[in-house]
This record gives C-alpha cells, structure tokens and sequence, in this order.
C-alpha cells in the first residue's frame, strides 16, 4: 500500500529551519514507518540576493535571537564570528546541490543531513558557499568528503535542483520551514513557518480528520 508523504521544504540558509530541526528531526523519528519523507530545497538566497553575510540587514541579525529565544537552539561563537568578520559569502546553491547529491546515495537520512548541514553553519561558522563545507557534513555519514564535493558539481545535478527550485516556487510556498502532506491526490500544508513538536502533531491529527 502506497503511504501519505510529508515534504519537507527547507532552506540550508534558513535560520528558522535551523531552530526547527530537532522537531523535524523527532516528527521523522516517530512516523518514518507510517510516512515517505522527501527533502526539497527551496533556494531562499539566489542570484542578486546573494552576497556577503556582513551584508545582511540589522533585523535578520536580530532575529537570530529570536529564532534562539522560541526553539531553544543556540547559535554557535563560530557563527557569530563568521557574522562579525562578514566575508562569507551567502548563496542557497551549494547546500541544495549537497542535499541532491546526498539524497541519492541516502535517501532515508536526508532529514538528519539537513539538520548536519545547518549546524555546520549555524554552530561551527563553516562557510556556506563552500563545497568543503558539505562534504564535511558527509563524512559524519560515511562518506569521502573529496568524492561527494564531486557528486555536487555534477552538471545534470544542477539543472535536477534548478527544476527543484521552481516545483517549490510552484506550489506557492513563499516561506521556510513549510511541510507539505500529500495522501493519494490530496495534499495540505502541514506547517508554513516554524512551529514546535505538539503543535506539528495537532496539525497532523486535524489532517487525518480531514482526509
């Protein structure tokens, strides 16, 4: 029997998606076995919104705090020296390629690579725009950091993730993090923004209501 499946639409960028991790993280835990999971980048930061992190206006800054403040997860010194020194250049792209090229060899640990990648950002201060970058997030799964900065550059790969980005753009989805539910031919948002585990499990239940 085909099982409903819940897309997760991120940003490897998206600070919010980085506090929402760990609820992601135990929603996919507790129902792996009764849902297909799928991660689907959105390309938050592309073409002329890239550019350096020191760049970035006052109220996203800000606003790291306050993604600390509701979920709990801390923002790494490393991250705020990467902010502080504001060279490090921001750009959706690469992360996107990473989880691409990921997904095809581990399919079943995209929500845990996700989350890999963001701390490597938001924790150790890891430059985003490196291919370096996600290939260290991929030796914590096994994999030959020189060998999957391969797999990301791969030209097929990319126009796989341009479609991506538009599929996302398609189903109207402005902001991240969104999960989106799809049971056979019908399909709801499951969260639009960041929300916490028991308000993520209520939405499923008025889902299964509706279904």
């Amino acid at each position: 029997m085909e099982r409903p499946v819940v897309y997760y639409i991120y940003d490897v960028l998206c600070s919010w998606c980085y506090g929402f991790s760990p609820v992601i993280h135990k929603f996919y835990e507790e129902h792996k076995d009764e849902f297909e999971f799928r991660v689907m980048s959105g390309g938050m930061v592309l073409g002329e919104q890239e550019g350096p992190i020191g760049d970035l206006p006052a109220s996203i800054k800000d606003g790291f705090k306050r993604v600390s403040e509701l979920s709990g997860r801390k923002f790494g010194d490393e991250f705020y020296q990467m902010l502080e020194e504001g060279s490090a250049v921001l750009s959706s792209l690469p992360g996107a390629l990473a989880m691409a090229a990921f997904r095809t060899y581990q399919p079943d640990n995209t929500i845990a690579f996700a989350k890999r990648m963001q701390e490597a950002i938001y924790q150790e201060g890891l430059e985003p725009s490196a291919a370096k970058t996600y290939g260290h997030c991929a030796e914590d799964f096994g994999m030959n950091s020189a060998d999957f900065m391969k797999l990301m550059v791969d030209k097929d790969r990319l126009e796989l993730v341009k479609q991506e980005f538009q599929i996302v753009k398609s189903w109207g989805i402005q902001g991240f993090p969104s999960l989106v539910y799809q049971e056979k031919d019908k399909a709801f948002f499951l969260a639009r923004g960041y929300l916490n585990g028991e308000e993520l499990e209520a939405n499923l239940q008025q889902i299964k209501e509706r279904v």
